[in-house]
């Protein structure tokens, strides 16, 4: 193995791989790495979802031709008038989209991921309505709920969603533990997909079920769904989605995105056991 390679910080080295900018025994021995450390997976998943998240925002600029005297000033430092009043402005905020856009591409290696983009969009859009129809639900919020009279009838109606999910989703499905999140399992339910049956399993805060409930929608992936991390934001809906062995995942709810980010790590993590 190359000594260099080998003395390099391990984030240079992850950063590398996710950039597919290493050599097959590089790469190789970096796959090895993350096999073993998940929560360096985790992490390298994260960095996807950040980048993607930025390429979205940035990418429409790209698209923009360069007003001419932009471009003077930024290639060519040909002496032009200096803008003054809404010209000044409008300059300053041009050279920030404009750099930002090719620091970003220098940083992370612009990749198009327009296709993948537009085949998850339909699956995202779908969790983000199934989860808008039934949080506000005080009643009938799951199908199947896991609250039972004592913690023996809790579990055992636990171990009933999990099967039945699972049967019917023809997908292993787990009940993720939150709690370390603050947030605790309401229940789940069996929605309807285009590509299938898909389920919804609902949390709310911990001793606080009036506040903002999140929801974990899951379905079996077409082969278009990218599996990396992603995040997007809808109003005040934030959602984490990737795709991890035969399922693909949507976590969704009225959070900041650091919370919904401990609790996508967690439910990860948990997928990994």
């Amino acid at each position: 193995m190359n000594t260099a390679f080998n003395d390099l910080p391990l984030d240079t080295k992850l950063s590398a791989w996710l950039d597919d900018e290493l050599t097959p025994e590089q790469r190789a021995e970096v796959d090895a790495w993350l096999r073993d450390h998940p929560d360096d997976t985790a992490r390298v998943r994260l960095w996807a979802a950040d980048r993607d998240a930025l390429q979205a925002r940035l990418s429409p600029a790209l698209d923009e031709p360069v007003p001419t005297r932009l471009e003077q000033i930024v290639w060519t430092h040909a002496p032009v008038e200096a803008p003054s009043g809404w010209l000044r402005v409008a300059a300053m905020a041009a050279l920030f989209v404009f750099g930002g856009a090719l620091g970003a591409g220098l940083m992370w290696g612009w990749q198009d991921r327009a296709a993948t983009s537009r085949a998850a969009s339909g699956w995202v859009q779908r969790a983000a309505v199934a989860h808008a129809v039934y949080v506000p639900e005080v009643r009938h919020p799951v199908e199947v709920g896991v609250v039972g009279a004592n913690a023996i009838d809790s579990r055992a109606q636990e171990e009933h969603l999990a099967r039945w999910l699972t049967k019917r989703l023809d997908v292993p499905v787990k009940l993720f533990d939150l709690r370390a999140q603050g947030y605790e399992l309401v229940g789940g339910r069996l929605l309807p997909d285009a590509a299938g049956p898909s389920a919804q399993l609902m949390y709310q805060r911990i001793g606080e079920p009036a506040a903002p409930r999140v929801t974990v929608y899951l379905r079996r992936p077409d082969s278009a769904t990218p599996a990396a991390f992603r995040y997007e934001r809808q109003g005040e809906l934030g959602m984490f989605y990737w795709v991890e062995g035969p399922a693909g995942y949507a976590l969704i709810g009225a959070l900041p995105r650091e919370q919904l980010l401990a609790m996508a790590e967690a439910i990860y993590r948990q997928g990994q056991n």
